[in-house]
């Protein structure tokens, strides 16, 4: 005899197969390392791990690699663990703990825990004989000489530490100016800079109390990261533009020309050695920028359509692309002996490598690329170990979150894998499927889903719009602390029953320089916008999506392009969370001082203000919810107070979340617990039948 189901089980069996077996609070348990750095003597690495807002020094060592925590910061306090780094020697490792470096004022303290007494930034020292971590001073942004020296910027002034705690810390010399880096010569007996002095930028170089500033070809224009050669008599460095040039068009790309110069040290005289294409994909520049070895400089370009690697031989001027291909190289590491480099990819022989990382190693003798990983994982942030072959990174799946990683020829062994929570649901997260729509421009653009098997015949979907922009959602935990914030979210979503697009729209990276790059973006039209809303359609034609429940959610830039979603297709995005968005672009141009004028200034004011959240209102019809730090120094919490004001002016309904005390980042792991349940509870009260 069948069993009969009752008729009012059948209505709910859907949901009872589709029972939730996650909670937010577990996924976001993710461990997150950064910091990772490799000692210039010997097989040792450090790292930074965050582990739910404790954030902690890490060290291990060959050749087995066993795993010790040097510190014992354990509370989720919001104080970031940057900069960390090995002496000269390798029997000491320096970091900086406090401040927000994802950010604008950096160096400034963090007091998400709201406080009464503030938090100091201060730089911290671990002799690696006694693994007791000391505070050396109150200060941020250090440099490391190669007699374990230490200088550091501070109200934009070079100081000077004393590693052993001998002497107090004392201003190195006085400079007219803000000095914005240091470089050591080989032997440590003289110090490059740059200081800057308005429209331009001047090189120096220091030497003793008693010998004068040393100006390095010294011009109108702005010099940037210098690079002593290994025998310490020459410096390459960067030259652009000074001054502030004419009023010309505000909307038409133009050209920002960047040279690279080598000068003698004794003489001061410099040569121009390689100028980039006059070109607009020339115009662009990455930070790398090394000289490893007597015969080439070594340095990142986008002027081929990609970001890539270039030798530049210094007898000839001609130049080399080290990384030929369709793929970007980010996360550059010079090895300890400048014989290779190393580096993170998105290419690989399969196409969804395009949204994941791989790391790559090139020989500089024989300009030989290996790349050593491959597969569905994400690597990233590669550093090399002894001099050898020994390679370090990060590792992630699309279910595991970053562990260290050591790679040894074929053999490759993760690091702290016991260290991961018990109650981490690894094992029932979703890998996300990679996607692609066209815009109405015809632009292909990319996408991960996220959909858990079950559930539903009709499910609601949700848009997820990064932040950054110059940033790129991956097949898997992101490299990063803030997105893998988001990709934790969208894990969570899926396991509710939502279906997840996460849109990678044009000003991102990874897609080549035309995608990176685009004309009309942000201020100046928005062009991205319809990356947004083609990726809305997309979902919505899903067999498996309920066309009239699309929601929206993003942060920082994804906060702003959420608001257009809402302000201006309301009939698409029903409802959104916007969480510390751009809202007003009307200021992007000051006023013009003086009589002349830019040709397009009114119609670029126009533009900007049009680009806005702020000029759609009137056809704004979706709930929405606002979520805001007061300690933000991304984006002004202001962006989110005025519009707030012009909702209330206009009798707009809104829901709102101000968090006070953090910062962009949210630095205290609690924080980013809350607002990413705040973000599902709204769209799951929205969306959900």
């Amino acid at each position: 005899m069948k069993k009969l189901i009752p008729v009012f089980l059948l209505l709910f069996l859907p949901t009872l197969l589709f029972s939730q077996s996650f909670t937010l609070e577990q996924v976001a348990k993710f461990s997150f390392p950064s910091e990772l750095t490799s000692s210039p003597v010997g097989e040792k690495i450090a790292w930074a791990l965050n582990e739910q807002g404790k954030r902690n020094v890490y060290f291990a060592g060959g050749p087995d690699f066993r795993t010790t925590k040097l510190t014992q910061f354990n509370e989720d306090d919001g104080q970031e663990i940057s900069n960390l780094k090995f002496t000269s020697d390798g029997n000491w490792l320096i970091f900086v703990r406090g401040g927000d470096h994802g950010g604008g004022n950096a160096s400034s303290t963090v007091n998400a825990l709201n406080m009464p007494t503030l938090p100091k930034v201060e730089i911290w020292k671990v002799n690696l004989a006694f693994m007791k971590p000391e505070v050396i001073a109150e200060g941020d942004d250090f440099f490391l000489g190669p007699q374990n020296q230490i200088l550091y910027l501070k109200g934009g002034q070079v100081w000077k530490a004393d590693l052993m705690g001998g002497e107090k810390p004392a201003q190195l010399f006085q400079i007219k100016g803000n000095v914005n880096s240091l470089e050591f010569s080989p032997d440590g007996k003289k110090i490059a800079f740059t200081v800057n002095r308005g429209g331009h930028q001047l090189l120096g170089v220091y030497e003793n109390q008693n010998t004068p500033i040393h100006w390095i070809a010294p011009s109108f224009h702005r010099y940037s990261q210098p690079k002593w050669s290994p025998d310490g008599s020459k410096i390459a460095f960067v030259k652009t533009l000074g001054g502030s040039g004419a009023a010309l068009s505000l909307l038409e790309p133009k050209h920002v020309p960047w040279e690279i110069w080598l000068a003698d040290v004794a003489t001061g005289k410099g040569e121009m050695l390689w100028k980039a294409p006059e070109t607009l994909v020339g115009s662009y520049r990455y930070g790398f920028f090394s000289y490893p070895n007597a015969k080439e400089l070594v340095f990142e370009s986008y002027h081929e359509g990609w970001q890539h690697l270039f030798s530049l031989d210094l007898a000839s001027k001609s130049l080399q692309s080290l990384t030929p291909g369709d793929y970007m190289v980010e996360q550059i590491k010079l090895s300890q002996y400048g014989n290779q480099v190393v580096f993170s990819a998105n290419t690989g022989p399969e196409k969804e490598d395009l949204d994941r990382r791989h790391i790559g190693r090139i020989d500089l003798k024989t300009k030989k690329l290996t790349w050593e990983t491959s597969g569905t994982g994400i690597e990233a942030y590669p550093v090399g170990l002894g001099g050898g072959d020994k390679i370090a990174f990060f590792s992630a799946t699309p279910q595991r979150s970053h562990l260290v990683a050591i790679k040894d020829g074929e053999k490759t062994q993760l690091l702290q894998e016991l260290a991961i929570p018990a109650d981490f649901p690894q094992s029932k997260l979703v890998t996300p499927k990679q996607v692609s729509f066209k815009a109405p421009d015809g632009t292909t653009v990319y996408g991960q889903l996220f959909e858990k098997e079950g559930g539903a015949a009709k499910k609601p979907g949700v848009v997820f719009i990064h932040g950054g922009p110059q940033r790129q959602m991956l097949l898997g935990w992101s490299y990063m602390d803030y997105y893998s914030n988001t990709y934790a979210y969208n894990q969570y979503l899926a396991e509710l029953g939502f279906v997840v697009l996460s849109v990678n729209y044009r000003l991102g990276i990874g897609y080549g320089y035309e995608f990176h790059r685009p004309a009309y973006g942000y201020y100046q039209g928005a062009v991205e916008y319809q990356d947004i809303k083609a990726g809305g359609e997309f979902l919505a034609a899903l067999d498996q999506v309920d066309a009239d429940r699309i929601g929206v959610y993003g942060g920082s830039y994804g906060g702003y392009l959420t608001a257009l979603a809402l302000a201006r297709d309301s009939d698409l995005f029903k409802v959104g969370v916007d969480i510390h968005g751009v809202h007003d672009l009307d200021g992007r141009y000051d006023l013009p001082e003086g009589y002349e004028v830019a040709p397009d200034y009114e119609k670029a004011k126009e533009i900007a203000w049009k680009s806005s959240p702020m000029a759609d209102l009137a056809t704004w019809k979706s709930p929405v919810l606002f979520i805001h730090s007061d300690d933000d120094r991304n984006v002004e919490v202001s962006q989110t107070t005025d519009l707030i004001r012009r909702f209330e002016e206009l009798g707009m309904p809104y829901e709102a979340v101000l968090i006070p005390g953090d910062t962009h980042h949210w630095m205290r792991w609690k924080n980013m617990v809350e607002v990413g349940q705040l973000t599902a509870d709204f769209l799951e009260k929205h969306l959900m039948k």
